[in-house]
């Protein structure tokens, strides 16, 4: 079985039994209005994967795939109607990705005392890995982006955000257990 087909099927497979989760999923993350529908996102993030199902190597982690896709296309959406978010209600929805990042899966009982201390630790990293997890799951600039503006090769910035997400992830892990 070729590629192509098999992440068809993978594709529709998870499509078809996760729909309910993944509208949910969005809804969780925009309000919606005339061109922020929740299954308008995932329909065009569904045509888009199923009409490149044959530029990809093998999907074996379709979940993730997907709701990566969906992350993007969400922001992309925002980004076109950032007049109307305030940048308060942006920042807040980027510490919840970049906790979930850290942590797995959201189930949207982060304390306000994790977000503050991840605010903190975040603040405290050495100067390029806090500037590029702030650039890239913040700001969301994109690795050659940044490759671009400072000369930084791509692999070394994305060497630099796993090593700060690993040092994020390891000074929180007690005190996550402690606070929640």
């Amino acid at each position: 079985m070729t590629s192509e087909k098999e992440n068809k099927k993978k594709l529709e497979r998870f499509f078809d039994k996760e729909y309910h989760s993944l509208k949910a999923f969005v809804n969780s993350r925009i309000k919606a209005s005339t061109d922020r529908d929740a299954e308008d996102i995932i329909q065009d993030v569904a045509l888009k994967l199923f009409s490149g199902a044959e530029r990809y190597s093998p999907i074996n982690n379709v979940a993730g795939f997907v709701y990566r896709s969906i992350k993007n296309k969400i922001i992309d959406v925002m980004r076109k109607g950032r007049r109307n978010i305030t940048e308060e209600d942006e920042d807040e929805s980027k510490l919840i990705e970049f906790t979930e990042l850290l942590y797995g899966e959201s189930d949207n009982s982060y304390s306000e005392k994790m977000k503050d201390e991840l605010k903190r630790t975040i603040m405290e990293l050495k100067a390029p890995y806090r500037d590029i997890i702030i650039a890239v799951d913040f700001e969301g600039y994109t690795y050659k982006e940044i490759a671009d503006e400072t000369g930084i090769p791509e692999g070394t910035l994305m060497s630099q955000r796993h090593r700060a997400i690993a040092q994020l992830y390891k000074q929180l892990e007690n005190k996550k257990e402690i606070i929640n």
